[in-house]
């Protein structure tokens, strides 16, 4: 078992809905099926990575599974990564139930998940990385870096702000009361906004950069999402 220096920010600690619950999992499994139009957003993914079946895909925060079984129809092998031992487990099922036998999951995150096997083709990493703050996220970057081959491509799909920040209060009252009509409950804005770490567009940019990264397209959505599709030069 790997153990980290005191002062070594804990990603295990999650925020907002309890993950160990497996009822709250299975009801987040099914809201996110509502909420996201996951199919389209797999498509995105494996389009733009050129998915092949000689592929190593390592993807960070795989929650529910969504992706890395879909990708491993396509990919040669999946190291599927979460905090949540629940989310893991979870996951695990829905692999074992459609007969996917090339994904290895592993309870860990962008700072303590450890690749001993060679570098990969690529890393995918969706809702997750905002749960460091800024620091965090630039060691983070880093290590998926190091992880890559060259030339090996990098997609992040992350809550990052782009609005106008003199008017964030208007943006963040708009945010949660949109919340609250798709799904009757506004807490999962309220709780992003108050505890987790989502940063500027201009900061997340320059993390990447100076990680070492040429961003090939940037996407920013309703002001408070983004899509980054990199690669390891």
């Amino acid at each position: 078992m790997n153990v980290y220096p005191a002062w070594q920010y804990n990603e295990m600690t999650q925020v907002g809905v309890d993950f160990s619950d497996t009822k709250e999992i299975q009801t987040y499994d099914e809201k996110m099926q509502k909420f996201r139009d996951i199919r389209k957003e797999n498509e995105e993914i494996l389009g733009y990575i050129n998915a092949s079946k000689n592929h190593i895909v390592v993807e960070f925060g795989t929650g529910t599974g969504e992706f890395a079984v879909e990708a491993s129809q396509h990919c040669s092998k999946i190291y599927a990564i979460d905090v949540s031992s629940s989310m893991i487990e979870f996951a695990r099922k829905k692999a074992e139930m459609k007969g996917r036998k090339n994904i290895e999951f592993h309870n860990a995150g962008f700072l303590t998940y450890e690749h001993i096997e060679e570098p990969v083709d690529v890393v995918v990493s969706q809702l997750a990385l905002h749960h460091l703050p800024d620091f965090w996220k630039s060691i983070a970057l880093r290590r998926i870096y190091n992880m890559l081959k060259e030339n090996g491509k990098f997609f992040l799909k992350d809550m990052v702000y782009s609005f106008d920040i003199d008017k964030y209060k208007e943006f963040f009252y708009s945010w949660v009361d949109k919340i609250k009509q798709l799904i009757g409950n506004g807490d999962p804005a309220e709780t992003t906004i108050r505890e987790e770490y989502a940063t500027l567009g201009w900061i997340m940019e320059g993390l990447i950069k100076r990680a070492g990264f040429h961003i090939d397209d940037i996407s920013y959505r309703e002001d408070f999402m983004v899509v980054y599709m990199c690669t390891k030069p």
